[in-house]
């Protein structure tokens, strides 16, 4: 007699930043991956990136682009997160290595981006 073991899937877990927008546009992705995929869980997990704390300066004095990435990156490159949702205004020109745009969604805002370790490209 033989047995087949399978183990659960494991959960994709979605970084996104805590703000209104960046929440909405994950959700959206949430919700788009159920539909395609409804055996698997997607839960998101909330960072708050160094963009979101600067309260007292422009962020146009700034000018950084990783402001509000820097922790999502770091997030999938520790494999704390699968992937993250950004808006592509925010992503620098080049990303960290190890780290590739993994899609563009169909977008009702053209400014719309998914971010993912390489590690799950052609997947």
């Amino acid at each position: 007699m033989t047995s087949t073991v399978t183990s659960p899937a494991r959960t994709i877990r979605i970084g996104s930043r805590k703000s209104q927008l960046a929440l909405i546009q994950t959700y959206w992705v949430q919700e788009q991956l159920k539909k395609h995929f409804p055996d698997r869980e997607f839960e998101v997990q909330t960072m708050s990136t160094h963009g979101d704390k600067i309260l007292d300066v422009a962020l146009s004095k700034i000018g950084d682009k990783g402001l509000f990435t820097k922790e999502l990156e770091l997030g999938m490159l520790r494999d704390e997160i699968d992937f993250a949702v950004h808006s592509l205004k925010d992503l620098p020109t080049k990303l960290p290595e190890g780290l590739v745009l993994g899609c563009v969604t169909e977008r009702e805002n053209p400014a719309d981006a998914l971010v993912m370790h390489q590690k799950h490209q052609d997947k």
